[in-house]
């Protein structure tokens, strides 16, 4: 690829990989290629990305296998994407070398042991992605990598940069030539241009070089940056995407607490689930704004870029619903304990007579054992799911992925048959499969269907991070819920309320700062926290 360099900084050079994050389905007046993943047809949310970090503490080389312990970081967080993977690895002592590995498909057949041994290192990133508008191909796995004349630089990046075409011109008007439309590519090349008030008298001044990125870029991303020996873990001033600290401790610690064990490494996630599973205990959250140096000896907060003072914090609640793993932790409560609590509130919310309650598994499983123990019912399970078929999406037409549903789940009919069953899932996007599912269980013999949703109806896209297709596309939008119920064949339909969302979120908090609280709910309200990208003029 043929790339400029900046002509005031030395340091920007080309890069050899990129990723595009955008869905300019939702903003056609965008001026964005779309290209969808070759032979998938998108029918529900997906989550794009997840990012990992490790490094080790005491004498180098280490004798943890840092490659296996982001390998097995990555496998926790498939969930946040499938497509493709990769992972960088540094000694540590080298600027310019860093080993690389990435390919498209699923961590567990990309990382092999001739792949991990390649990957030897003292501290590395990863990365694990589901593409929305940038083709599904190799050229667009991440971790980015970037080479400088300060050395090798490498980025992970979870979230979508909501004004990246104004970020996109000023880093075209320094100079610098750009090979793609990728969020990535902006960020990497924009930490490559030291910003004029940078003192970089003993080399380059990373923590100022990633402020400076984020006051020109406000929403929306977590990230990991690695340069030779240190990792910098990023998080936007509105914290709308997670990113988590951990510590790996002896393997001897058992339950002691984390806290009173030497730390043998550090680690950095998007979600804390995979941490027991690699020897690590949960620290703390990044905080919004925060950059925090991870080194050897341990880590400490270099900066805070705060956001406006008229502006609250807007994590995106839908992590808490739908894209994390019920094992994850986020403000001080696991993600499990949340989803109890909305089916605690949707049964007070919409109440019906009925002999069980079930859900479709495993999406709403945590809310449905809320909503039994609220209204008294006993839960009962009552689909089977079928753990070796894809994804329903990937079929060709409307009526082959409906016939996919019944290929999906089977029905268990001794726990239906005679039964009024009231059925919990977390989220209706396009509506797509709940017919189908409704269907098959009153074949099954249950009498009556009744469909709870732990979540409010879906109506908006979202432009940071998430894909949620278009308006038009979105059922919530076309029909009411009696509308709905009628169209799916349930002999009920009820949401959870914006408000009693709000409340099982914030039911077991430790957080009591208001400050330091809030929530983006765009895609149930319409209220974006910076703005529609085409209204940006930071």
């Amino acid at each position: 690829m043929d790339t400029a360099k900046n002509s005031s900084d030395p340091c920007c050079e080309p890069s050899s990989s990129s990723v595009c994050c955008k869905n300019s389905k939702m903003f056609p007046d965008k001026k964005y290629k779309e290209v969808q993943p070759k032979g998938n047809e998108v029918t529900g949310m997906t989550c794009e990305c997840g990012v990992f970090g490790a490094i080790a503490c005491g004498d180098w080389p280490t004798q943890i296998d840092i490659a296996q312990v982001i390998c097995l970081g990555l496998v926790a967080l498939q969930h946040r994407g499938q497509e493709s993977a990769g992972i960088v690895t540094s000694d540590g002592k080298s600027p310019k070398k860093f080993n690389v590995h990435k390919g498209m498909g699923m961590i567990n057949n990309l990382f092999n042991d001739e792949a991990i041994n390649r990957l030897r290192g003292n501290l590395g990133i990863g990365h694990t992605r589901y593409s929305t508008a940038a083709a599904s191909e190799m050229v667009n796995c991440q971790p980015f990598v970037v080479h400088t004349s300060h050395g090798a630089l490498a980025i992970a990046h979870n979230g979508e940069l909501v004004n990246c075409e104004q970020l996109r011109r000023e880093v075209l008007d320094r100079g610098v030539g750009l090979s793609t439309h990728s969020d990535s590519e902006l960020i990497a090349q924009s930490l490559c241009c030291a910003p004029e008030d940078a003192s970089e008298h003993d080399g380059p001044n990373w923590p100022a070089r990633i402020r400076h990125f984020m006051t020109l870029a406000p929403l929306s991303y977590s990230l990991v940056v690695m340069h030779k020996d240190k990792i910098y873990a990023v998080r936007d001033s509105y914290g709308n995407r997670p990113l988590c600290i951990g510590k790996i401790v002896p393997i001897t610690l058992g339950a002691g607490k984390p806290e009173d064990a030497q730390a043998e490494g550090w680690v950095v996630s998007s979600e804390s689930c995979g941490f027991l599973s690699i020897g690590a205990r949960y620290v703390r959250e990044v905080e919004p704004g925060e950059i925090v140096e991870l080194t050897r000896n341990g880590f400490r907060t270099v900066d805070i870029v705060e956001r406006p003072d008229y502006k609250r914090m807007a994590f995106c609640i839908f992590e808490y619903v739908y894209f994390a793993r019920s094992d994850s932790i986020f403000e001080g409560q696991m993600v499990y304990s949340v989803r109890l609590q909305c089916g605690r509130q949707l049964a007070r919310e919409s109440p019906v007579d009925a002999d069980i309650v079930s859900s479709v598994p495993e999406s709403g499983t945590a809310a449905a054992h809320g909503y039994a123990r609220e209204s008294n019912l006993p839960f009962a399970e009552v689909l089977c799911k079928n753990r070796y078929v894809g994804r329903t999406f990937i079929q060709p037409s409307t009526r082959l992925r409906k016939l996919g549903v019944a290929k999906k789940f089977g029905a268990l009919s001794e726990n239906v048959e005679g039964k009024r069953v009231v059925l919990i899932d977390d989220s209706i996007v396009r509506g797509n499969t709940i017919g189908p599912i409704i269907k098959l269980l009153k074949d099954a013999g249950a009498i009556e269907v009744h469909i709870r949703i732990a979540s409010p109806p879906l109506q908006f896209p979202c432009y940071m991070g998430i894909n949620i297709p278009t308006r038009e596309e979105l059922i919530a939008n076309k029909l009411n819920a009696k509308q709905l119920a009628s169209h799916v064949g349930a002999d009920s339909l009820a949401y959870l309320s914006v408000e009693g969302l709000v409340k099982a979120v914030e039911h077991n908090k430790t957080i009591s700062n208001p400050t330091k609280t809030g929530y983006c709910t765009a895609c149930l309200t319409g209220e974006y926290p910076g703005g529609l990208p085409e209204e940006l003029s930071w």
